[in-house]
């Protein structure tokens, strides 16, 4: 099982480090097995020491270059990054990022051999068509995705369910993990506010291998808490 954090535009450098460490005394008390990642701002990245995974947000598909505003793996490897996050919603629907650049970059990555955490999700008004127009945007979004790489991790995340408080059903989650299981062997992680008082009943699903949190993971205690429920399902 993987339990993974994303930051997004929160946390210092120094709140990232108090974060870090918090975690790692946790962890190390209570032998925590699960696997961890955290994805702190490209600000905050540091030479971590632990059992923790810290990866990227995002990054361009390049070494080097003039693209600016944005990191390139020589930076990452400034700071052993081997982690990144690909598709995420706000990549794709506030920054607008294209299906081609995912691909551009998931290939990249690829090639580096990082491990890849890619992101697919569906709209509101996609969800109220039906689970057939459901299933194919989510199809759309794995274009050109080579799924059978051995460092990919899939994360679900319904759009309309990010930061809003609101999740899909147990029954609605369980349906869709299952069907993305039929043509994807990787971890499949649920995201879309997860939070301490609905992570059991989340992570106890079929087919649900972890999560990537938001807002329900950015204070240390909700994190670890969680890290515990997925310690006792495991």
């Amino acid at each position: 099982m993987i339990i993974a954090a994303n930051f997004k535009t929160f946390k210092t450098r120094q709140e990232t480090l108090d974060y870090y460490r918090d975690v790692k005394t946790f962890i190390e008390k209570n032998e925590i097995t699960v696997e961890t990642m955290i994805f702190p701002p490209a600000t905050a990245l540091n030479t971590f020491k632990g059992k923790t995974v810290v990866g990227v947000q995002n990054a361009y598909p390049v070494a080097n270059g003039a693209y600016t505003g944005e990191i390139g793996l020589n930076q990452l490897k400034e700071f052993g990054i081997e982690t990144i996050l690909i598709g995420h919603s706000e990549r794709r629907h506030v920054l607008g990022e294209s299906q081609a650049l995912m691909v551009q970059k998931f290939n990249f990555f690829k090639e580096q051999g990082f491990t890849i955490v890619y992101c697919i999700g569906e709209p509101l008004e996609v969800r109220e068509e039906g689970n057939e127009a459901l299933m194919a945007y989510l199809d759309a979004q794995l274009e050109g995705i080579d799924l059978n790489y051995e460092d990919l991790v899939i994360a679900y995340e319904p759009v309309w369910a990010i930061g809003t408080g609101l999740t899909p059903s147990a029954d609605e989650v369980e349906l869709i993990h299952t069907a993305l299981r039929q043509k994807i062997k990787s971890p499949i992680l649920y995201g879309g506010s997860v939070k301490v008082n609905n992570a059991k009943e989340l992570l106890a699903l079929n087919n649900v291998d972890g999560a990537l949190i938001g807002s329900g993971a950015l204070q240390s205690e909700n994190y670890c808490r969680i890290l515990e429920i997925a310690e006792s399902i495991k």
